[in-house]
């Protein structure tokens, strides 16, 4: 047995309990009692946040998947074994939205980025067959202000073109940021790449 097979069992098994819709805040009033870790995950509209959360927690539907980039327009929390709350947030950069800064996101979504105590991480989502666009980096900017812990997640891998290379010194670049968690997990919800190491690394997080 692997020195990493322990970790992964333990993501396995928290996973694999219950993991129970909490709220869904499109207000700063209504954000629910920070009463547990907490993970977001964020990302341009269309990486694949609703598909992944759905792999990690092995539900078809536990978060909405819409065909209609944008969709999503509040924050919603899920209680993962009453030891980790995974908070999905609302996707950026999409249509007219696609040319303003990471500062005018939603208020609601900066806020909550920049006050919530309880908040441990957030996973970057990015697309591995387009790589880091500008509404991405200005995120990045952003957490390095506020000292908000982030990994990036790749997703989509299964759909990466083999002749293009848009990921070409990412980790490189995600080295000068001073907030970034150095470790770059490729996923895909399709085939499950990458689902079980991610897993682990939450339940590492995870509130005993």
């Amino acid at each position: 047995m692997s020195d990493a097979a322990p970790d992964l069992e333990t993501g396995r098994r928290l996973f694999a309990g219950p993991c129970d819709f909490v709220a869904g805040a499109a207000t700063e009033a209504a954000l629910p009692p920070p009463r547990l870790t907490e993970v977001a995950f964020a990302g341009r509209s269309n990486v694949g946040k609703s598909s992944l959360i759905n792999a990690l927690t092995g539900r078809k539907a536990l978060a909405r998947v819409s065909h209609t980039p944008g969709r999503t327009q509040q924050i919603n929390f899920f209680s993962l074994g009453g030891r980790l709350m995974l908070v999905d947030l609302p996707g950026y950069g999409y249509a007219k939205a696609s040319k303003k800064r990471i500062g005018e996101w939603s208020g609601l979504i900066l806020r909550y980025l920049r006050g919530r105590a309880a908040l441990r991480r957030v996973l970057v989502l990015v697309d591995s067959r387009v790589g880091l666009k500008d509404s991405d980096r200005d995120l990045l900017g952003l957490l390095d202000e506020t000292g908000v812990s982030y990994q990036l997640v790749l997703t989509k891998k299964d759909d990466r073109p083999k002749e293009k290379e848009p990921l070409a010194g990412l980790a490189d670049e995600l080295a000068r940021h001073p907030a970034a968690h150095p470790e770059i997990i490729a996923t895909s919800a399709r085939d499950g790449t990458g689902i079980a190491e991610l897993r682990a690394s939450l339940a590492a997080l995870a509130s005993r």
